[in-house]
């Protein structure tokens, strides 16, 4: 019987008696404490995390999050929200520091914060849980010489080294990639195109094809009517697998993920004098900070001003010069 006096019926999900009574006790007081005390009902993480998905729905990287989510989903599935404290959130997620990095581990970290700040303002849950991020070296920005490149492509299997090989081309994202349709792509006006749904930034990407770009295309056609890269007939969804890092192994690379091949792109870009703001419109990025990174690998911009500042007097040519000027001065003069 509810508090309200309204009867209500549910299963205990278990034969044994005792635990019955037990469960059967605490849903009672729980009804209670809803009713007299106006204390909101105890929402789980699974509820949380579903309500969070379709609130979520527009965002460009919700599929990396649902793959995050279902990590996440052992050791989180029908707890209590207020039971998704600091303390265990911080045991579960020094197994996936172990297993990947700091780094990787406060992506998780910022997914479940964000799913419990949400659940605060939903008044699902009293109080948040304060967390702190683990702390990452500022490490180089790694991306590959053109040696390096050609090593790999020769390690791959061929469908991955044609998806390589066109995003060193195109600096696109793994997900447009593997999403490229043959709608998007215009082989006459040596053109393609990434909608704004599909971009991070939500703005359309325009995608310029060289010649090799093109090669790479027109590969792939016959293939399938709809994607542009498959394998074996069926579009490909992942690049992260085995056959990429047993290729990245044969060829020497260490310390290189999928998206290293964007920054490689970059990079390229860079060395050979693409300026930055046009670098930022062919690379979609939402702005002109996300590409400064890039900056330091071109002095071009800066060489002119160079000369604006020089030492006088101190460099070991010049005080040569200077010594050997003065004695010629105090030497005697010949007159003929």
């Amino acid at each position: 019987m509810a508090p309200g006096g309204q009867r209500v019926r549910r299963s205990t999900g278990t034969t044994d008696k005792a635990a019955a009574q037990e469960l059967h006790d605490r849903i009672k007081a729980e009804g209670w404490r809803q009713s007299r005390l106006n204390e909101a009902p105890e929402h789980t993480w699974d509820e949380a995390a579903l309500r969070w998905v379709k609130e979520k729905e527009h965002k460009a990287s919700l599929k990396d999050d649902l793959q995050q989510l279902q990590w996440l989903q052992p050791y989180l599935s029908g707890k209590p929200l207020s039971a998704v404290t600091r303390d265990l959130v911080q045991q579960i997620l020094d197994r996936k520091k172990e297993e990947t990095s700091a780094s990787t581990a406060n992506h998780y970290l910022a997914l479940i914060r964000g799913i419990l700040r949400r659940a605060h303002k939903w008044g699902w849950l009293n109080t948040q849980p304060s967390f702190e991020p683990y702390p990452v070296k500022n490490q180089r920005l790694r991306w590959l010489t053109k040696e390096e490149a050609a090593r790999l492509l020769r390690e791959l299997p061929e469908h991955l080294a044609d998806m390589a090989e066109f995003s060193l081309l195109t600096g696109l994202r793994q997900s447009n990639v593997t999403g490229l349709e043959w709608s998007q792509v215009d082989l006459q006006r040596r053109c393609a195109w990434i909608h704004p749904d599909q971009a991070k930034a939500r703005k359309p990407i325009p995608v310029s094809l060289n010649d090799q770009a093109i090669q790479v295309l027109r590969r792939q056609i016959g293939k399938h009517l709809v994607r542009v890269f498959t394998y074996e007939g069926n579009p490909v969804t992942q690049t992260n697998t085995k056959a990429w890092h047993k290729a990245l192994k044969r060829a020497g690379i260490e310390d290189f993920t999928w998206h290293g091949l964007r920054h490689t792109w970059a990079s390229w870009h860079v060395q050979a004098g693409t300026p930055l703001m046009v670098l930022q419109q062919m690379g979609g990025w939402a702005s002109l900070d996300m590409v400064q990174r890039y900056a330091h690998l071109s002095a071009d911009h800066v060489a002119q001003y160079a000369d604006n500042v020089s030492v006088l007097g101190t460099v070991h040519g010049t005080k040569k010069t200077q010594t050997k000027l003065k004695s010629v001065s105090q030497s005697p003069q010949v007159v003929e």
